[in-house]
């Protein structure tokens, strides 16, 4: 297969990250920090098998080969497509998104696969899929279609107009979609048809040999088609109590208010890493490769400044280690980063208007 070396080189790609900080000025969308990074978590381990390191595609941005593997970070838009984008130029093939799209099972998709694999026909687990979407770390949004009584389609819409990473997030998408539906009814799952704006890529007969059914290119929709007849039927796996709580820790997972930015979150996680060298603006800054000023610049635009979120981000981790109650309270403010235990507790008086020792009394 031809590689992807050429697609962004130079002037070009400084065009289109200039097109995409426009538009994540003005589409918070772009710049929220909610997408889990399964994604790229796959694409660095593709890198890991060919021998080629992926740090390179992390630079100027809060985040790493380690941290991407970590199921509690969340990425925005813009910052999985830079590293999308690295990764197309690195890896030596083409059809990075079949592949990996082909590599997922239901097993990759954790609560949210078991969610789908325990509801009571394969009806019930497409709608808990495109509910729940958000937790599978797509890069794309989903719309259900009904309109055409003898199929369903579930279309795939662009968040950004990035026309040279459509090809990949069309095939990573409906490739693991079809490996879902299969572990889900078997292998004689088709699609009737499956449907992409884009033109035929040099490498278009994978598609048909992956999916197995009409591939169709420079269509209105990227859209995959499916036959009714599928929605009723009952899934072998139906569980009605794990369906329950695996739908239960479904809804935990999202979020209970609206995530914060790139910026903030970055800051939170960083902070939450360092607590107990109790950083400052400035080491936060530089971490991020920006200026103290322009970093304030930020969190103010954002409705927050860096001391809110390091005392959110000790408060958090206090009240966590108040439960281990063989942890000396004075322990727990060293962790903190804080110098002595007197020093703790007047803080933590301040967060919260109680001391750490009534927090742990009440358990």
């Amino acid at each position: 297969m031809e590689g992807n070396g050429g697609i962004l080189a130079g002037g070009k790609t400084d065009k289109l990250h200039s097109m995409r900080s426009r538009q994540a000025r003005i589409d918070p969308r772009l710049t929220t920090a909610d997408t889990a990074t399964n994604i790229l978590s796959g694409l660095c381990q593709m890198a890991d098998e060919a021998r080629i390191t992926c740090e390179p595609w992390f630079a100027g941005l809060p985040l790493s080969r380690v941290r991407i593997d970590d199921p509690t970070v969340r990425v925005s838009y813009r910052q999985a497509s830079r590293i999308v984008e690295a990764a197309l130029r690195a890896l030596p093939r083409a059809d990075i998104g079949l592949v990996l799209g082909c590599r997922q099972n239901i097993g990759n998709f954790g609560l949210l696969g078991l969610a789908m694999m325990t509801a009571y026909s394969f009806g019930d687990a497409i709608g808990i899929g495109l509910q729940y979407a958000g937790l599978s770390g797509s890069l794309m949004d989903l719309e259900f279609d009904t309109s055409d009584p003898a199929a369903v389609s579930m279309v795939a819409v662009q968040r950004a107009p990035d026309e040279h990473l459509l090809p990949f997030l069309c095939e990573e998408l409906f490739a693991s979609t079809l490996m879902l539906c299969q572990g889900l009814v078997g292998t004689s799952f088709r699609p009737l048809r499956l449907e992409l704006t884009y033109p035929a890529p040099a490498y278009a007969s994978r598609y048909r040999e992956v999916f197995d059914c009409p591939v169709a290119f420079n269509m209105q929709r990227n859209r995959i088609m499916v036959d009714t007849r599928w929605l009723d039927y009952r899934l072998p796996t139906y569980n009605p109590v794990s369906a329950q709580q695996a739908l239960a820790l479904c809804r935990a997972q999202l979020p209970h208010e609206r995530r914060p930015n790139e910026i903030v979150a970055s800051v939170r996680r960083l902070l939450r890493e360092r607590l107990q060298e109790n950083p400052r603006l400035a080491d936060i800054a530089a971490e991020l490769h920006l200026t103290e000023r322009t970093l304030r610049r930020h969190l103010a635009s954002a409705g927050t400044g860096f001391k809110t979120i390091h005392d959110e981000a000790r408060s958090d981790r206090a009240h966590d280690l108040l439960h281990q109650r063989d942890l000396p309270i004075s322990q727990i403010g060293a962790v903190l980063g804080f110098k002595d235990a007197r020093e703790f507790r007047r803080a933590f008086k301040r967060w919260t208007g109680t001391t750490p020792s009534e927090v742990r009394e009440r358990g």
